[in-house]
């Protein structure tokens, strides 16, 4: 099918180009019981050496004078080694799950949506996209974009902002990617993002619904946003397959 017509070019370097190993990024879950546990053992220990040696320092039978409380103390630690080594382990646990906690802050877990729309249905692969397009007969909408590129950002904000854009996107199957895939239907005119591009049900690409920019024909600015909107309108009328 022929793009339809197209508009002036876009200003130089509005565009973000896709680089090579682009890819999921996950974040991290620290295990924080192991340390709660550790801290509560070591507070019971401790607090159980520290009373044995106030009730030998109290002790009316034992000298007060430093030198008896100090060798007294010397006895407790000799005459309870286990205690100390667990006092010392205990320890040296807590410093290093600070080490690891600071080094591993925790991140909030992403979903599919990734933002552009919270409370809508996201599918996870584009595969799996173009067979519930067939089994809905839902047009699927397509989203490129890197997480780190301030133009899929930019975009990302107008959209999800929008009532108009949000009611129209629950008619279609939706899915966006921060990696590209195996079908060249999905860059004819090269890997670029945001590019936003629609698949009908019948398995043929719209490369006829087209942003404003010759230079890039799937891409949209914020200011962009009506325009995306009338093609999201044009990409529900769902093409009829020939007999």
């Amino acid at each position: 099918m022929l793009p339809g017509p197209l508009l002036s070019p876009g200003p130089a370097g509005a565009f973000h180009s896709r680089g090579e190993g682009a890819g999921w990024r996950d974040g991290c879950k620290l295990r924080g019981r192991g340390r709660r546990a550790g801290g509560w053992a070591l507070g019971i220990i401790a607090r159980r050496f520290l009373l044995a040696d106030f009730h030998l320092a109290t002790d009316p039978t034992h000298s007060s004078s430093p030198r008896t409380r100090g060798s007294q103390r010397t006895d407790i630690m000799q005459t309870h080694p286990m205690i100390v080594a667990l006092l010392l382990m205990g320890v040296s646990y807590c410093l290093a799950q600070d080490k690891v906690s600071s080094r591993n802050p925790k991140k909030t877990p992403q979903t599919m949506a990734r933002g552009w729309g919270d409370h809508l249905y996201w599918i996870q692969t584009y595969e799996e996209a173009l067979h519930k397009s067939q089994i809905s007969n839902k047009p699927v909408m397509i989203i490129h974009h890197l997480e780190d590129c301030k133009h899929s950002q930019a975009v990302k904000k107008v959209f999800v902002e929008s009532q108009e854009a949000m009611k129209l996107a629950e008619d279609f199957i939706l899915i966006n990617l921060t990696y590209e895939t195996t079908d060249k239907n999905m860059s004819p005119d090269g890997q670029y993002v945001p590019r936003i591009m629609f698949v009908d049900p019948s398995m043929t690409v719209r490369a006829d619904i087209t942003g404003p920019y010759s230079n890039r024909q799937y891409a949209y600015e914020p200011k962009d946003l009506p325009l995306l909107i009338s093609n999201m309108r044009k990409a529900l009328i769902l093409l009829k397959e020939e007999l």
